[in-house]
């Protein structure tokens, strides 16, 4: 998805194609028979999992609708669309709301570009059950999905969003929208984005964790809020998104930027910074950069 994100805005990058048809080959090589696929590999080629997680899974499913709708060449959908077929029947295996979540992302945008039957019924059955844990878990005071904050959350909202708007289904979107809104009041403080931190998580009717945050989080805000944007027109939302990018370079609770020499630190604690730069931080800062710099691109063309 990052690069395809990126080759929207450098259409030549040579190694932009070069990596997407990588991690393309590298999803299809990784896809089982019966159509969930694997997550870890070693270093040798070898799988070191007989299947991946809930969450891995969920995410090859987003990812591959992705490129049946952003991929830059026929071949490359038509690869994405056959992979994401075989998936189909693999999506009551995920238990999990996250990883409904990630894969209803990739159906909204598989449905969205071809209108496939198939597709549509995937994300409504998704969208349902997404839709079903915000109706068990929240009230007026604890309007969310679960009766716990964790992680990447935002894309809770973000899913019910897209699979409102490429549905037509005004009871899911008006959900997401209202978690959606519960979540920034919870996470946007002064102008600053403060993610729910991983030392405890953010429990109904207990106190919430402002540390350990991660990177993961801000990028999944600026999805949300463009999410939101897309749903209701309301510009609010595009100025929230760019108050999310910011966490990454320096507008956060400790003034500090995660951005570094084109990656991104692993996770903002009280009183440290984790000088890591893994993948995933690298990834996030990667995706929430270059969707808002596409944003602001089909703006400025807009205004011309």
């Amino acid at each position: 998805m990052v690069a395809l994100s990126y080759l929207r805005l450098a259409p030549s990058d040579k190694l932009a194609h070069r990596f997407a048809s990588t991690y393309l080959a590298f999803l299809q090589h990784a896809q089982l028979d019966d159509g969930r696929f694997h997550n870890f590999m070693d270093y040798d080629h070898r799988w070191l999992d007989e299947i991946g997680t809930h969450d891995s899974c969920g995410r090859a499913v987003w990812a591959l609708g992705y490129g049946v709708a952003n991929a830059p060449t026929q071949t490359w959908r038509r690869v994405c669309a056959t992979l994401l077929d075989r998936s189909l029947t693999t999506l009551e295996s995920l238990e999990y709301i996250r990883s409904r979540a990630y894969a209803a992302l990739g159906f909204a945008h598989a449905h969205t570009a071809l209108k496939d039957p198939k597709y549509e019924a995937a994300l409504r059955y998704l969208g349902g059950e997404i839709h079903a844990s915000y109706t068990a878990n929240s009230d007026k005071n604890w309007q969310w999905f679960e009766p716990v904050m964790t992680y990447d959350n935002a894309r809770l909202p973000e899913a019910l969003m897209r699979a409102g708007q490429a549905l037509g289904v005004s009871r899911f979107g008006e959900a997401g929208l209202a978690a959606l809104r519960f979540y920034e009041g919870v996470t946007i403080e002064n102008g600053i984005h403060v993610p729910i931190g991983n030392e405890g998580w953010y429990s109904r009717d207990g106190p919430r964790a402002r540390y350990v945050q991660q990177p993961l989080e801000a990028c999944a805000m600026v999805d949300a809020e463009l999410a939101a944007f897309d749903l209701t027109g309301d510009a609010a939302h595009v100025a929230t998104a760019e108050i999310a990018l910011e966490w990454y370079h320096g507008k956060n609770s400790r003034g500090i930027a995660m951005a570094s020499g084109g990656g991104c630190f692993d996770g903002l604690a009280e009183d440290a910074v984790n000088a890591n730069m893994g993948a995933e931080s690298t990834l996030a800062l990667l995706s929430a950069s270059y969707t808002m710099a596409s944003r602001r691109a089909r703006v400025l063309r807009a205004v011309r």
